[in-house]
């Protein structure tokens, strides 16, 4: 076995004898070749348009970069690693009685022209008809071979694998294999789910006769895919989502390569692989292409993007906002990548909390969920708009001031700090935890088990529909619901417009 910097190369199967046979009767040169394909793998794509003020990512710069590719090799292949319908802004916006519910991204990605998709977790967020709606608007493959209806029969057109097959300039065969699963963490009604792992060691068994390559394509946590990388060494190659910020790694004896790439077409892998069909080799390399501005966008995916964009503008203007009017100049970045909302404070989630208390001025303290912040984005210093505000918390939902006794309020703070890393994380405003001895303080005094406080919450987190948080319902006898109020996001753009007046 060779490795390169990059990759390694790959592996001998039971087929070798027969390939010898054969070219001991044919011609060396209709056998013996180098053939090259290209993977351009994504993965967790929520946005059509660029993020970071137009600096990265954009659908339409992808489209250029695709049929750039193409040109160079058409054994070029655009594969997604789940995550595709849902959550996002634009998703969000109601046109003609509906949610677009990721109507918007498939329409861009045929655009594109994704070739492969395998599921994410996120693509179950939407419903059952939504669901069934997103799949047949789809030009392009989806594949999952732990994704099943509710009765457990497959999916219409949605096979556990893919076989493509591509020829050499000799007229070779090579056959590529490529396998898809997703961790079963959104559980709804009319999915069911089989263990991913499981489920890829059946899978790739049955793929090694059928294939020279196999490519897994998964949507799974990191010490999975390791588990994958390390069990199954018959999987070439691991192309990898879940996880948002770009990842290479080996493991395995066979040094198996794992990617992922950065969320939301900040940047995409490259991959290169070169299979000797003499010697059965397969040669990997492998580059982290950022997507940037150096990339000119694609005229007609641009089209399509601000076709979708101006329809969900005008179903957001149905509800109130003016996606487009400047709200105020930020004079500094604001933090709502996940990474980050998700484990700590930042100016952002300081600002929306406190315009929760600037919005019920008898609560003492503010807290919501991390989960709710969805751009994965730092919005640079600059004009902000209400679309800004949409892209921040796109699901919205009204303010809650409910009463909560000491006792009840500790322990849902402790949970959210438990829930550190996760969407059930808390941010907070007038609330500070001391961990010399693990208390909390409320304002400028230590946390009373007795008292009863007046908290500025948000519909969804009183729900008990949070990690931990079942028991955080008005049914609970610690907690009265005593109003609710308008969409938190709206109370959110009235702060901004006093955050930074002088």
């Amino acid at each position: 076995m060779f490795f390169d910097c990059f990759g390694k190369v790959v592996r001998s199967t039971v087929l070798v004898s027969g390939a010898m046979v054969s070219l001991a009767i044919a011609p060396l040169s209709l056998w013996a070749e180098t053939v090259e394909l290209q993977l351009l793998h994504l993965n967790d794509v929520y946005e059509i348009t660029p993020l970071g003020g137009g600096a990265t990512g954009g659908l339409a710069r992808l489209a250029t970069l695709r049929k750039e590719l193409l040109a160079e090799n058409p054994h070029t292949f655009t594969v997604l690693a789940g995550d595709l319908f849902s959550p996002s802004a634009l998703g969000t916006a109601v046109v003609d009685g509906d949610r677009l519910a990721g109507k918007q991204i498939v329409a861009v990605m045929n655009q594109v022209g994704l070739d492969l998709a395998t599921f994410g977790n996120h693509e179950f967020d939407i419903s059952e008809s939504q669901f069934k709606q997103r799949l047949a608007e789809s030009d392009f493959q989806w594949f999952s071979g732990n994704v099943l209806t509710a009765a457990g029969e497959p999916w219409d057109n949605v096979p556990p694998y893919v076989i493509e097959t591509i020829y050499g300039e000799a007229g070779t065969p090579v056959r590529v294999g490529f396998v898809g699963v997703v961790i079963p963490s959104n559980p709804v009604d009319y999915v069911t789910y089989l263990d991913p792992l499981e489920q890829m060691e059946i899978l790739v068994a049955e793929l090694e006769a059928q294939t020279d390559i196999i490519v897994a394509v998964t949507h799974l946590a990191m010490q999975d895919d390791h588990h994958l990388a390390e069990n199954i060494p018959e999987i070439d190659l691991i192309l990898g989502g879940h996880d948002h910020e770009n990842i290479q790694q080996w493991r395995g004896a066979d040094f198996t390569p794992i990617f992922k790439a950065d969320a939301n077409a900040r940047t995409v892998y490259l991959h290169n692989l070169s299979y000797d069909t003499e010697t059965e080799q397969l040669t990997v390399q492998s580059h982290l292409q950022p997507i940037t501005g150096a990339i000119a966008a694609d005229p007609e995916t641009e089209q399509e993007v601000n076709y979708w964009q101006q329809l969900a503008f005008d179903g957001f203007r149905a509800d109130g906002f003016e996606p487009e009017q400047i709200i105020t100049e930020s004079p500094i970045a604001l933090d709502g990548l996940e990474s980050s909302v998700r484990n700590q404070a930042t100016a952002l989630t300081d600002i929306i909390a406190q315009s929760m208390l600037t919005a019920t001025p008898a609560a003492e303290l503010a807290i919501f969920n991390g989960g709710s912040i969805r751009v994965d984005d730092v919005l640079p210093p600059g004009p902000l708009s209400q679309y800004d505000v949409i892209r921040i918390l796109p699901f919205g939902g009204n303010l809650a001031t409910v009463e909560i006794k000491g006792t009840t309020l500790e322990r849902i703070l402790n949970q959210g700090l438990a829930n550190r890393g996760t969407g059930g994380y808390l941010q907070t405003a007038r609330v500070t935890f001391v961990p010399e001895s693990q208390t909390w303080q409320i304002g400028d005094r230590p946390l009373d088990p007795e008292r009863i406080y007046r908290v500025a919450a948000t519909e969804f987190l009183i729900s008990g529909r949070e990690t931990g948080l079942d028991f955080f319902t008005p049914d609970h006898p610690d907690v009265t619901l005593l109003e609710t109020g308008e969409d938190v996001r709206f109370a959110f753009i009235q702060q901004l417009q006093q955050e930074w007046i002088d």
